[in-house]
């Protein structure tokens, strides 16, 4: 009996372990899968922030929209703020000195990161 239990023990533990680790991978894959979404999110919603800002620059009608463009871009920035996107700026700094302070280079870096993610079409 003691030699049994001697083979299964290891047997036993070598499932849990591959159990837990195809729980990880599905964990790890589904976060994944939340994190590209998100990213396409915010990459979608800053190209819209880009068309109307543009279309603003030439309509003089006043009312452009620009604003509610630019707070759905910042609801979209919130799960990814933290993120760099290079010369020690995160995310949610380089979205704000894009929208806000009209920087260009910031802006720059947040379509590159839109193509590092893979979804550059989606911005200017």
């Amino acid at each position: 009996m003691v030699r049994v239990w001697k083979a299964v023990v290891p047997v036993l533990a070598l499932m849990a372990v591959a159990v837990a680790m195809a729980g990880c991978s599905s964990s790890e894959g589904e976060d994944e899968q939340r994190l590209t979404a998100q990213r396409e999110n915010y990459c979608t919603q800053l190209g819209a922030w880009q068309k109307a800002r543009d279309a603003a620059r030439t309509d003089a009608s006043g009312d452009d929209g620009t604003d509610t463009v630019a707070r759905d871009a910042l609801l979209a920035l919130e799960p990814l703020r933290d993120e760099t996107v290079g010369q020690g700026r995160t995310l949610a700094e380089a979205t704000a000195a894009a929208m806000n302070n009209g920087d260009s280079d910031a802006e720059g870096r947040l379509v590159q990161y839109c193509d590092a993610a893979g979804f550059e079409t989606l911005t200017r």
